[in-house]
């Protein structure tokens, strides 16, 4: 999780984000409701929580932020070279995740 990673991220994010259809139905949810905007949010000013550097769709990362809207939000990414790749997005459940939503239960 090295800044420079970070910092690709939101390099290629200025050039564009291209969503999986996974991502939009999460945004999409009755139950999370998620934005385009929380979703920049998350990109321009959250912290990689987790990494992955062996994914098979490339190296990507687990995001996390408490947005504007004062909720936490989670995007899983894979910055490209033309692109930053939108894995899936959701609100961590205090099921799965501790208070801090950066600490995963066991």
């Amino acid at each position: 999780m090295t800044k420079t990673f970070l910092e690709k991220i939101r390099k290629t994010a200025q050039r564009q984000i291209i969503y999986t259809e996974h991502a939009l139905d999460r945004m999409n949810a009755e139950s999370e409701m998620i934005t385009l905007e929380e979703v920049r949010e998350v990109v321009a000013q959250g912290e990689i929580i987790e990494d992955y550097p062996e994914d098979v769709r490339g190296h990507s990362c687990l995001m996390f932020v408490i947005t504007s809207s004062r909720r936490p939000v989670h995007v899983v990414c894979a910055p490209k070279e033309q692109y930053l790749g939108i894995i899936t997005v959701y609100v961590p459940s205090g099921l799965k995740w501790k208070d801090d939503f950066k600490t995963r239960r066991l």
